[in-house]
């Protein structure tokens, strides 16, 4: 088994993946709260009795794989898998050789999260130039070509600090839950929170796309055949599916 860690800004995700198979199996996932630090034990502990809970015994962990955009974590989640697992973890970071192609002006700026997301996703769609949309804390676009380049990217407010920001600089607006919108105009206060925010997760993903086909991807080589590509294929994958697939990548 093993077991992959997404260590975001607001939440830790867990997943764990069976290595007996040529195609990654996920067995299990769970979550845990990144937003308040904790110990090494305190980690160590609530990442053994999550497995067991869910019918995963810690001694059939092979191997751990840690992407983290949170620094302050990973010294804390590193001895919680070396003392309670008896592993050291691997840690995808900038500087790591995984194939992919940084076009940043520097490379060590590009984040482990967003890493992790071209990788998997090229392992997912070969042969293909991809936009790839992680709606997080924050929500980050990236541009990667069909040859492994990583073009970059664009980084925005999520929706949860967006909604965070509205709640506390207003005096009456209240917090509400955001749902699928029936139509554009709300008639209530609650209701027209929902076509705002529904816009704007979708709003820059349609600009960024419209503006990467026709400035970023058609510029590059072979830009002929690219304009015969297939028509463009819009898919939702969870995060920890794409990060298991990069550590198979890189370490299998």
């Amino acid at each position: 088994m093993i077991l992959c860690l997404d260590v975001g800004n607001t939440t830790i995700h867990a997943g764990v993946y069976s290595s007996a198979e040529s195609v990654p199996k996920l067995v299990t996932q769970f979550r845990r709260t990144s937003e308040f630090r904790a110990s090494s034990d305190e980690i160590g502990l609530f990442m053994r009795s999550a497995l067991r809970e869910n019918g995963v015994p810690p001694e059939s962990i092979q191997a751990i794989a840690l992407c983290s955009v949170v620094p302050d974590a990973v010294y804390s989640i590193r001895g919680a898998c070396q003392k309670y697992f008896n592993q050291q973890p691997f840690i995808l970071q900038a500087g790591v050789k995984t194939g992919l192609k940084i076009r940043y002006r520097n490379p060590l700026e590009v984040g482990a999260d967003r890493i992790a997301n071209a990788i998997g996703a090229l392992e997912m769609f070969p042969g293909r130039d991809l936009i790839i949309v992680d709606f997080g804390t924050a929500t980050t676009f990236c541009a990667v070509s069909r040859d492994k380049d990583y073009l970059g990217g664009v980084i925005i407010a999520g929706l949860k600090i967006s909604m965070e920001a509205l709640e506390s600089r207003t005096a009456k607006l209240p917090s509400v839950e955001i749902l699928p919108i029936k139509e554009c105009l709300g008639r209530s206060t609650v209701e027209a929170f929902s076509p705002v925010f529904t816009l704007a997760k979708w709003g820059p993903y349609v600009k960024f796309s419209r503006a990467s086909l026709a400035n970023v991807f058609l510029e590059l080589p072979a830009a002929t055949s690219r304009s015969s590509s297939p028509p463009v294929d819009s898919r939702a994958y969870s995060k920890p599916s794409t990060f298991l697939i990069t550590l198979f990548q890189i370490l299998f």
